[in-house]
Formats: structure tokens, sequence, C-alpha cells
């Protein structure tokens, strides 16, 4: 999805735009303070406290080349927003040069400025233990369908 388009509540001109579509699981817990996690993979245990959706349609591999491309420029800035049913979350983050984007699996938004090849955004505003519990309740029902919204803005 190639977009080009002016928020005018933000005079924001957004460049570049992803959707992922990905499923709750009994598991889901999004508990952890510094990480949000959308998988590939279908199964989840408790350990995966930063996980919020199993069964993605993409990883950071998988992202549209526009997206990718964006993301690894300096200074972009990412918005990002979760929905699920009638509920939204949205948080902010930054790509940066030295992303590489290969990971297969996995997409992961940090609040830090670790990178390795799972991450999508780094100096998140937010983590999964910020979203709020009535879109955690949802994501625990297993056929419940999810969306990922990245949007990076210059």
């Amino acid at each position: 999805m190639d977009v080009k388009w002016i928020n005018s509540e933000e005079d924001v001109i957004i460049i570049a735009e992803d959707e992922i579509v990905f499923y709750g699981h009994s598991n889901i817990l999004s508990l952890h303070p510094r990480t949000i996690e959308i998988t590939k993979r279908h199964d989840l245990s408790l350990r995966g406290d930063c996980i919020i959706g199993v069964a993605a349609n993409k990883s950071c591999r998988d992202l549209n080349e526009k997206v990718r491309t964006e993301l690894k420029q300096v200074g972009a800035e990412v918005k990002m927003e979760i929905i699920v049913e009638d509920k939204s979350f949205h948080l902010d983050g930054l790509g940066a040069p030295h992303l590489s984007l290969l990971d297969e699996h996995d997409i992961v938004i940090r609040k830090s400025t670790f990178v390795c090849p799972r991450t999508l955004a780094i100096n998140s505003s937010h983590a999964s233990s910020d979203i709020p519990r009535s879109i955690i309740e949802l994501l625990h029902e297993p056929d419940i369908k999810a969306i990922f919204r990245i949007m990076v803005q210059s």
C-alpha cells in the first residue's frame, strides 16, 4: 500500500503505510514494560508476555518495500495503531538507518534503542503493558481478528 496524504490535524505527510492482520490467543498477557510483539507463529507460551497477537500475515521481512525503505531513513517517524473490533490504541516510534527488518517471523516495537532483525521501531511511546485491558481481553479470543497499522511520516 503506497500512500502519500496529509493529516490536516498535524500537517504531517504520510509517505508509506502498511497493515498487518493478526489474531488473538488465550495466552496473551501483554504485560511487558518495554516491548510489543506480533508474530506469525500460531503457538504462544505464557513466557511471551510482550506478544499481543499470533498468526500474523506479515513479519518485518514481509512489509512492503516502501515502508521498509522509509523506516530506514534518518529521522523517520512512525505512527502505529492497533485495531481490535471497535477499539483502537495509538503509539509512536522512530525508524533508524540501522534497522535491518529481516526477521521472517516477528515484528517488535521497542521503547529502547536496541535493534535486531525483529525490530520495526525504536523509542516507542508505549509498550504492551500500556495497551488498555479492554483490548487485551478481546485478544484473549483465538478467533478475534486485529489489525496493526504502520504509517511512516516525514
